[in-house]
């Protein structure tokens, strides 16, 4: 049985699970309308599972605080992310969130 979920819900999913901190808001919306794409383009339900969510699933401010995490010899620029793992813009910042390499 599946339930569909506004982005309240979603958002208070990760309160209820102390996880409001692993994204922005504006960072958790893009998630948000990112899955539901997934979901319509694929056909296929996902189950809202936030502590997955979280290990599948890391936002960055920019490239500096990416390269903070990964080697910028490996990934010298979005092109080269972009190229070995889904990214997630954050509209209005220059912020991203990737699925985790």
């Amino acid at each position: 049985m599946k339930q569909s979920i506004s982005f309240y819900d979603f958002e208070r999913a990760f309160d209820d699970f102390d996880r409001s901190d692993n994204f922005s808001r504006e960072g958790l919306r893009a998630l948000y309308d990112y899955l539901e794409e997934y979901e319509d383009s694929t056909g296929e339900e996902l189950e809202l599972d936030v502590i997955a969510i979280c290990c599948e699933f890391t936002e960055f401010e920019n490239l500096d605080d990416f390269w903070d995490n990964y080697d910028e010899d490996d990934y010298p620029n979005m092109q080269a992310i972009e190229d070995n793992t889904t990214v997630i813009p954050i509209p209005g910042s220059d912020g991203f969130i990737i699925q985790d390499i």
